[in-house]
């Protein structure tokens, strides 16, 4: 029996192992434990668990090449030798055959939430220093638009939403909140890197408690939590921008603007203000204007934008309003919106991206971060947006646009992945296995039998965080987590640090690969340069063997949410923001200059290609799920208990179902010209109607893999959602909404397998 800390990315906690019994228990100091921490009791020794090294059998019969039956191949068990054997005889092929640029170096995903064992980290720091380099991705699915956008209009996306304003400053300052895509806390209990401390929910209700008056602006009410006793108000989906300018319309032609502060701190409100008045194009944004586009009645704008000015406000834009068509654009004039009430640098006020979208955003910074892994140095720069890896699998050598500059897409030729499921994240999953079949070869660690492990030509078992230890911490936790083991690696499980070991001595490049250190090693060596990063601030920390022992430690933190734009407020010629004008860029000639059509030089309405028709008249929000991270432990008993018979479910208007037939608790199935998903009803007024929601995270189980339009029984809207990006400036991730019909099921309902391991010999 043992009794250890631990951490995940939903929280820390003691873990007691009693046999075949796994107990948990929250982090005593957590008060609001997060309840994902339901799914790891079970994980363990979950049938869905990879025991062996396991190749495809096409592979290993025929060796590497384009394959059609990946996903539908059975697989062969074999040695860690053989395994080994092949992996490193694969890697030198194709490194000696096509260099860096034929190696993409996967591994999109949260991994574990220790700081060593991060896959991601693990898989870049082997390509490059054992296999000279790789091609990369950049930016994420999360916030893709977003992250490209805020350095050319106010500055890095990091300082805009992990130190844009603490909750603690809401809950003293802000009186109203106004929050484009809502302010969800099944989002807020998850931070990359772990989460000691969920402290989102008392600030609200202190927040409400003084008076401040939370607004939700999103197709779904409960995407703001009931703590809040805010407003909800119901909006067509993607259609935030059209909204926010006909709130700028109403406060110009009304004289609410703050004047004096557009002219010191912004650049380009003249260009903007003839876009609202039509000046520009001869088109009027006004209040009907955006009130015909996004659902919102006339009046209600108007009254409103009204109640804005004057009051400390505070104006938060949701990753998922620019994880769409031309998703850089709410992002954009969320700013604006911000500038015109002149609230930027207040306390309380201003603008932020993304809070309550992570457990980081608007928490306290530690006063030193813990050191990263080093991984090495690139020998090569070539990259992609990381959401457009299936453009670059179909179309070597095309020509793409990104940020300014015109890139050419690499010939792939092998895909390491490792701590990633692409086959959850990535959209129109026919278009995704149709590229993945493309490759020689797709090399994958893993603990289970995802989608993405069934597509791939060597599997590798690599252990769970519960089988390894680690060290737990993040920049804005002041909670240092030693993470025990509680149980040894299920079946010949290995550590990604122990297998691309062994890799590196198969070819050459052991020293570089490890420094002489083993996974202890490592820690010791992070913990130690931890301890001088702190000595330098004279705070001093026990050595590791006590932080071993005692389990947790408390860092320092720092109190300077909103830093930059406060500075910039109490002086903006000592203190400019880094933008080109060193002022907020509501008019960018940066981006006017890279002339792309759907993101010109300043905000504007664009309608997206895909809108509500006859033949597929409903929205589908594919947004987070509230029993799990994305995808991560979808077998475990917490996410399964969110499911119907094993299916994810399905949340439409009453008035809808009605309509179609259709009653609480049916299996329906949603499709368009993409594919088809089944799952189980829910009625519920919270969804506007017109809009369906179906959280992503449902492990892909199509009945037939190679269906052009295939059929997922257990529930992935990714089947659904279009692979194109934002715009030509960030190449962002679309998965956020799309088009579809519902109907009810017919015929025999096929079982949920997403869970059953393929065929192997």
């Amino acid at each position: 029996m043992t009794d250890v800390m631990h951490s995940s990315h939903w929280g820390a906690f003691r873990a007691r192992r009693d046999g075949e019994s796994l107990e948990i228990a929250p982090f005593s100091a957590d008060p609001d434990p997060s309840p994902l921490l339901g799914n790891l009791p079970n994980a363990l020794n979950h049938p869905a668990r990879v025991a062996r090294p396991m190749v495809r059998r096409g592979w290993l019969e025929n060796g590497p090449g384009a394959d059609a039956r990946r996903g539908l191949d059975s697989y062969v068990a074999v040695s860690w030798e053989e395994a080994c054997t092949l992996v490193a005889k694969e890697l030198r092929r194709v490194g000696e055959a096509y260099g860096p640029a034929g190696i993409f170096g996967g591994s999109y995903g949260w991994s574990s939430a220790g700081r060593f064992h991060h896959a991601q980290s693990q898989v870049h720091r082997f390509l490059n220093t054992v296999m000279g380099g790789y091609v990369r991705s950049v930016n994420s699915y999360s916030s893709g638009a977003a992250s490209v956008l805020l350095p050319h209009i106010v500055g890095d996306m990091n300082e805009i939403a992990r130190r844009g304003v603490s909750w603690e400053s809401i809950a003293q300052h802000s009186d109203v909140v106004l929050a484009f895509g809502g302010l969800a806390l099944k989002n807020a209990q998850v931070a990359s890197g772990g989460l000691s401390e969920h402290t989102e929910r008392g600030f609200m209700l202190r927040a409400a408690r003084r008076g401040t008056r939370f607004i939700s602006v999103s197709p779904l009410e409960s995407d703001l939590p009931s703590e809040a006793g805010g407003e909800w108000l119901p909006i067509t989906p993607g259609t935030d921008a059209a909204l926010i300018l006909g709130l700028l319309h109403e406060l110009t032609v009304q004289k609410l603007t703050d004047d004096a502060f557009l002219a010191r701190y912004t650049h380009g409100w003249p260009q903007m203000k003839d876009y609202l008045l039509g000046e520009e194009d001869g088109v009027v944004r006004d209040a009907g204007w955006a009130a015909a586009i996004c659902g919102v009645p006339v009046e209600q704008i108007r009254t409103l934008a009204q109640a804005l000015h004057g009051r400390r406000v505070l104006i938060t834009v949701a990753h998922a309003l620019q994880r769409a068509e031309h998703g850089e654009q709410p992002v954009w004039l969320g700013l604006v919106l911000a500038a015109a009430l002149g609230q930027p640098g207040l306390p309380g006020g201003g603008f932020t991206y993304a809070l309550g979208a992570l457990g980081h955003y608007g928490k306290h910074h530690n006063l030193v971060s813990f050191p990263a892994l080093p991984q090495g140095k690139n020998g090569i720069d070539r990259f992609i947006p990381v959401a457009r890896i299936v453009d670059m699998l179909l179309n070597p050598g095309e020509r793409f646009h990104y940020n300014g500059r015109h890139l050419t897409y690499p010939d792939i030729r092998l895909a390491y992945w490792a701590g990633g499921n692409p086959f959850h994240h990535h959209q129109d999953l026919a278009r995704l296995r149709q590229a993945f079949c493309r490759l020689d070869t797709l090399i994958v660690h893993e603990n289970a039998w995802t989608a993405t492990a069934r597509h791939a030509d060597i599997v590798l078992p690599a252990t769970m965080t519960l089988e390894r230890e680690d060290i737990g911490g993040a920049p804005t936790d002041r909670h240092l987590i030693a993470m025990q083991p509680v149980a040894a690696p299920y079946g010949e499980a290995r550590d990604d640090y122990q297998i691309f070991s062994e890799l590196a001595r198969r070819l050459g490049r052991e020293a570089a690969f490890t420094e002489g250190r083993d996974a202890r090693g490592w820690l010791v060596h992070l913990y130690g340069q931890l301890q001088e990063k702190l000595a330098a601030h004279r705070v001093t920390l026990p050595d590791f063997s006590t932080f071993w022992q005692q389990g947790v430690i408390e860092l320092p933190q720092l109190h300077d949410g909103g830093r930059m734009m406060k500075a910039f407020r109490a002086d903006p010629d000592a203190h400019p923001l880094p933008t080109p004008a060193g002022k907020i860029q509501i008019y960018s000639e940066a981006i006017a200059r890279f002339g792309y059509v759907d993101c010109p030089g300043h905000p504007v309405w664009r309608a997206p290609r895909e809108q509500p028709s006859t033949r597929y008249p409903f929205w589908l929000i594919a947004n987070q799920p509230e029993t799990r991270l994305h995808s991560q432990l979808d077998f475990g008993d917490y996410s399964r208990s969110g499911k119907r018979n094993g299916r994810e479910i399905c949340s439409l208007n009453p008035q809808d179902a009605q309509r179609l037939g259709i009653a609480d608790e049916d299996v329906i199935e949603l499709y368009n010209a993409r594919g088809h998903v089944l799952a189980s009803a829910r009625l519920t007024v919270t969804v506007k109607p017109g809009v369906v929601r179906l959280p992503t995270g449902a492990w892909y189980d199509p009945v037939d893999p190679a269906a052009a339009r295939p059929l997922c029984r257990h529930g992935n809207p990714n089947v659904l959602t279009q692979d194109i990006g934002t715009s030509s400036l960030a190449q962002g991730c679309t998965g956020q909404i799309t088009v579809v019909n519902v109907r009810l099921f017919a015929g025999e309902v096929p079982p949920v397998a997403a869970f059953v391991p393929p065929a192997s010999a």
